[in-house]
């Protein structure tokens, strides 16, 4: 059964349960949707959909903050066969532009808040057909919109049932420096939702704590879908907090909690973090970054909890994790998700690396995307002959089956869970008048893992500092690619070829530090 099939069946088993307990603020506070009324949701956002004109295989972009608007336009676009496409509500308009042309969107909904910025950019988007702003601040104001369109219309439009057919696209950064949108299938995600479901024990009497942003695969795929699939109750909060999540995971019910290692570590921060009783927890996974060795054995000594570590892309969900029986190991990212394979490639030689050995990461199975939206020579790239997708990633397998991954073949830098490409940043520093060339690499950050630091050659006779730098990216690019440190040198280190040498340079920047 297909994850639409299974939602729609929990929908009617469950009838009035608890499916979202969104807890909000001002007016949007406590909204609690049970599973009948997800539905009815859900069709009327669909029969709203439909008179608007949206057809299978049509893109619905949607950039709302973390709202119950954002959960029903998400579940009805891909319902009615059309692929849903969420971006983060952080974008300003010259990352934003880039989506909404290269996805050719039908239709684009944003919040309200946002019009002001976003309104010029619309008329160099022929193929969007309706920009809808939407005041997310109350949930009325939506409904309002759903109030003329009849469920009932859209309950007799039968649910996908294409495997193959693309539902939702993840933006990826590239090496190029241009994003790509990784297609996942009907298929991708319920064999991703299935294998989860099998290795976590999810249950229909769980309660999640979602405190992730719903934009990206860990809060959307993981989190919120797997709750839904199971027949279980998402909580979720607008944003993190440290002190409301710790709250809410010992007074409410809670048996669910996934998270960042940046998130780990600012609840560890805390005083008096240990007061919390979070005995009646089952699972507490981490994942979108490596977590850190004292992070790990920080939550056993505060929490009385061994942190679930596991390991996932945006082009393809989860694919190892650390078992829920068994040993969780530190600095391992586990084992083989069920319907997962797994394969540690010399880089050289191009053979299957012995155990122990360090070499490319790469997998296969159903949940792994199809490919890059309008891009083959990408897509032809990122897979091998023999099917497996190269995910860019170095690591090893130890002879137990656990896998351990040993850094990044294409440079990226992790900071705070968000997967940043230097190249898409090096674009935007390019542009600045006084920067003669440039570099970005990551540098290691006891809170965010990784803090993005632009290294700087200037153009002679340019007045230039670190803040002109910051205030230049910070007006083009989303918040967390936004370099935190600028570095001025007189040359890189580079190979016979000229190329920069980005790990000494790395290594040069951490040994002055």
């Amino acid at each position: 059964m297909m994850f639409l099939d299974r939602l729609v069946a929990n929908c009617l088993m469950y009838d009035m349960k608890l499916a979202l307990d969104f807890v909000g603020e001002s007016a949007v506070a406590n909204q609690g949707i049970s599973y009948r009324h997800l539905e009815q949701h859900v069709l009327s956002t669909m029969a709203y959909l439909k008179a608007k004109g949206v057809e299978p295989g049509d893109r619905v972009a949607v950039q709302l903050p973390k709202c119950l608007s954002f959960i029903y336009l998400h579940l009805a676009v891909m319902r009615l066969g059309a692929i849903s496409l969420p971006l983060n509500p952080g974008y300003p308009a010259h990352e934003l532009l880039y989506f909404l042309q290269d996805a050719e969107a039908k239709l684009f909904f944003a919040a309200e808040a946002a019009r002001k910025g976003v309104t010029e950019l619309l008329g160099s988007l022929p193929a969007l057909q309706e920009t809808v702003f939407l005041d997310t601040q109350t949930a009325v104001a939506f409904e309002t919109l759903l109030a003329n369109h009849d469920p009932a219309v859209a309950a007799t439009i039968p649910l996908p049932q294409d495997a193959n057919a693309t539902c939702l696209m993840i933006y990826t950064s590239g090496t190029t420096g241009r994003p790509k949108g990784a297609e996942l299938t009907y298929g991708n995600l319920t064999a991703n939702l299935n294998s989860l479901h099998e290795a976590w024990g999810w249950r229909d009497d769980d309660v999640i704590l979602h405190v992730l942003p719903i934009f990206h695969v860990h809060g959307l795929i993981v989190a919120l879908h797997g709750a839904l699939n199971a027949g279980a109750t998402a909580v979720l909060h607008p944003k993190f907090e440290a002190v409301k999540t710790l709250e809410t995971l010992q007074n409410y019910p809670c048996t669910v909690f996934m998270a960042v290692p940046t998130i780990h570590r600012r609840l560890l921060a805390l005083p008096n973090a240990n007061k919390y009783d979070l005995s009646h927890m089952r699972l507490l996974t981490s994942g979108s970054d490596r977590l850190p060795d004292d992070v790990f054995k920080a939550y056993q000594d505060t929490f009385g909890h061994t942190l679930l570590e596991r390991y996932g892309m945006s082009e393809t969900g989860m694919l190892i994790s650390n078992p829920l029986h068994g040993e969780r190991r530190v600095g391992s990212v586990g084992l083989p998700l069920p319907g997962v394979e797994v394969r540690i490639m010399d880089p050289i030689s191009g053979e299957k690396a012995a155990d122990g050995e360090v070499g490319d990461v790469q997998v296969r199975g159903a949940n792994v995307c199809k490919g890059y939206w309008r891009q083959p020579k990408k897509t032809a790239a990122a897979f091998t002959p023999d099917g497996w997708l190269r995910t860019g990633d170095l690591g090893l397998r130890e002879p137990d089956g656990y896998f351990t991954l040993k850094g990044r073949s294409k440079d990226l830098v992790i900071s705070g869970g968000f997967n940043i490409y230097p190249p898409e940043v090096e674009l935007v520093l390019m542009e600045h008048p006084a920067v003669k060339d440039c570099a970005v690499v990551g540098c290691p950050d006891d809170e965010w893992g990784e803090q993005v630091t632009a290294v700087i050659i200037s153009q002679p006779g340019h007045d230039i500092s670190s803040q002109m730098i910051i205030d230049h990216c910070a007006d083009k690019l989303i918040k967390y690619k936004v370099p935190r440190k600028v570095v001025f040198v007189d040359e890189f280190p580079a190979n016979a070829l000229g190329k920069i040498q980005k790990a000494r340079l790395r290594q040069m920047l951490c040994d002055a530090a």
